[in-house]
């Protein structure tokens, strides 16, 4: 079976199941390796329809896979497919992809040595279009809203490729800036997220999203309006304001443990939002 056969297949039989899983695999497979994949029908759609559209088999193919592991739920598929094509278009996006880029794709791609050569060859295909990555990484996005933490593993991993052929204190070309950013706006993450990613920084022990829960606000809430509640916290729970009402020994020290907390969100809202 060719490469698209197994990718295909690999995602709608695993999720599917039996051999509906594996016939829709099988055919959605050979459309794209055999590039009919976007034929058009005769006499169904405009003469003209290849110039304007600029199909694209290899594209479309990459896409329905992403598209078919989003809907049927398998997460894991469509991170791994989305990891291999935003890297492969990356690298492409400012120029010919160059050895620096593919050893740094490979030292961070942690896959069996036996699925090298497919996901060689899936690289290959994949950066032989850049100008479509929006799609992949809304849809990776979307399907990673309630879990941030794989996204922001894999802009590190996009970061890393992209200063793989750069000295140590060279900026990032302005396409592969570009590129960053609209990543980082469409995974949804954070000022902090950008941050650590674009520096090599760990995520820190409390994540931003525990932050807001210590703090018993919304992400929503403006930056006045949280630096205003954090200091009534503070106000709150600070252990000589307790003492000076009369609180317990016991009391006392249950404030002192939440202002350390407390002061420890501010501290990760604080970063997270470039404050």
């Amino acid at each position: 079976m060719a490469i698209w056969g197994k990718i295909f297949g690999g995602v709608t039989g695993f999720a599917v199941g039996g051999p509906l899983g594996a016939a829709v695999g099988a055919a959605l497979g050979h459309a794209a390796d055999t590039r009919t994949l976007l034929q058009p029908p005769t006499g169904g759609w405009s003469e003209r329809w290849a110039a304007r559209a600029r199909p694209d088999a290899g594209g479309a193919a990459t896409f329905i896979a992403a598209k078919l592991a989003a809907t049927l739920g398998k997460k894991e598929q469509l991170y791994g497919l989305s990891c291999v094509i935003l890297s492969a278009k990356l690298a492409k996006c400012d120029a010919p992809v160059n050895r620096h880029e593919i050893n740094a794709f490979k030292a961070r791609m942690m896959a069996p040595a036996e699925n090298m050569r497919e996901i060689g060859r899936l690289f290959d295909m994949a950066r032989q279009r850049t100008d479509d990555y929006e799609s992949f990484a809304r849809e990776l996005g979307n399907a990673y809203q309630q879990d941030k933490q794989p996204l922001e593993e894999l802009l590190a991993i996009l970061f890393a490729i992209a200063r793989a052929d750069l000295a140590p204190d060279a900026p990032l070309t302005r396409e592969e800036d570009r590129f960053l950013r609209r990543v980082h706006t469409l995974f949804g993450l954070s000022h902090g997220a950008w941050d650590r990613a674009a520096t090599g920084r760990a995520r820190p022990a409390m994540a931003e999203e525990d932050a807001y829960t210590v703090m018993g606000v919304s992400a929503s809430l403006s930056n006045e309006a949280l630096r205003a509640h954090w200091k009534t916290l503070v106000r709150q729970y600070h252990p000589d304001i307790m003492a000076a009402r009369g609180a317990t020994e016991e009391e006392t020290r249950a404030a002192s443990i939440r202002i350390s907390r407390i002061n420890a969100a501010w501290d990760v809202i604080k970063r997270d939002r470039g404050l």
